[in-house]
């Protein structure tokens, strides 16, 4: 069937599907970020990444927390879009030599990254939602809001300094 295993039947299995398939992306998230941290250049940039990373755990307790609630142990299953973001974003940051340069290729990067944690959390906020799980969907919402303000911030710092260092 696809991306998809065999047991996605119903809205319910789709959602713990995609639950576990952002718990894979955030595990996986937390592996990537450091190679970033050391990296990175621009000073502000550095220390967002670590400032994500730290939500990144928190986000992951979340889930843990959202997997308890809807009645299921926490469960990784591999997520080849997540993959697919990190692989790129190696593969574009080890061929550039230009630090500004490569700046500019990180925060592109995490970006990539922030926009398919977007995505996947309103997917997840709305079929809790369409589930009666409320409970569930404002736990998500906060890893949602942190996500978005992320993404926020990557975008003011590469407007406001690093796309203009690397030009």
């Amino acid at each position: 069937m696809g991306l998809f295993t065999h047991d996605i039947k119903t809205l319910d299995d789709l959602f713990v599907h995609t639950l576990q398939d952002i718990y894979y992306a955030e595990h996986q998230i937390t592996k990537a970020l450091p190679k970033m941290i050391a990296k990175a250049t621009h000073p502000e940039l550095k220390q967002g990444f670590e400032t994500h990373l730290r939500q990144t755990e928190t986000q992951i307790q979340r889930l843990e927390e959202v997997f308890r609630m809807h009645g299921h142990s926490p469960k990784a299953v591999t997520c080849p879009a997540i993959n697919g973001i990190i692989e790129e974003a190696n593969e574009v940051a080890g061929e550039v030599a230009d630090k500004d340069v490569l700046d500019a290729a990180l925060v592109a990067s995490a970006q990539a990254v922030e926009h398919y944690e977007i995505t996947r959390y309103g997917s997840l906020i709305a079929w809790a939602k369409q589930l009666g799980r409320d409970d569930c969907a404002g736990v998500l919402q906060q890893n949602l809001d942190e996500e978005k303000a992320t993404d926020h911030l990557l975008t003011a710092l590469a407007e406001r300094q690093v796309n203009q260092r690397a030009a």
